[in-house]
């Protein structure tokens, strides 16, 4: 069975959580994290990117250099840009950040309320949801040999009728192979699968 949906419940569980949205990175690695989800409001989300504050995020230095949780208040990294109180403008007022992993895949997450600072429960609780979603998408360290197999086909160009004569399998077949292999790899779509193979060196 697929694990997207048990991920959903949890993405949903955070959003109760941080009720004015949250970033999650799942297994960062060479900067970029295998899964990506932000619920921050998008006319913020719009200021981070154009002022590239990814790259200037006292938050998210934190994140990258400690694991376990912390209030944004109580980080104590400087915020030169004043990223904070702009943040606070969009109704980001009050945060915590949750890091988790190692540093060769590591999991940071942002989450962030208007009324008040976050209590050591809630805080508690985010980093339970974030370790499980952490731990639910580990990615695999190989595939069997015919979801490779039915993955190159596809990264070849080949269309699935093609692809299923290549491998001696009717089409039905080839198709199961592609499904297994999204599910084990996390991925919506084909081409994401193909990507994720790509990416870890499955393929």
């Amino acid at each position: 069975m697929s694990k997207a949906p048990v991920l959903d419940l949890l993405l949903h569980d955070l959003s109760l959580a941080a009720p004015s949205g949250f970033a999650i990175g799942l297994h960062i690695r060479y900067v970029s994290p295998l899964i990506m989800v932000n619920t921050y409001p998008d006319a913020w989300q719009e200021v981070y990117t154009a002022k590239v504050y990814g790259l200037r995020d006292p938050t998210l230095a934190w994140g990258l250099s400690h694991t376990g949780t912390r209030r944004w208040s109580q980080i104590g990294l400087p915020d030169p840009f004043g990223i904070l109180p702009e943040a606070a403008g969009f109704g980001l007022v009050h945060g915590m950040i949750a890091s988790i992993g190692p540093m060769s895949s590591r999991t940071i997450a942002g989450a962030a309320r208007a009324d008040r600072e976050f209590t050591d429960e809630e805080m508690d609780h985010i980093h339970r949801v974030v370790q499980r979603m952490h731990d639910l998408s580990e990615p695999p360290a190989r595939l069997s040999k015919p979801q490779v197999d039915a993955l190159k086909c596809i990264a070849d160009g080949d269309r699935h009728a093609a692809a299923a004569a290549r491998l001696g399998i009717s089409e039905s077949a080839f198709k199961a192979r592609l499904t297994s292999a999204r599910h084990k790899l996390m991925a919506r779509t084909t081409a994401e699968a193909v990507q994720r193979a790509r990416e870890y060196g499955l393929i």
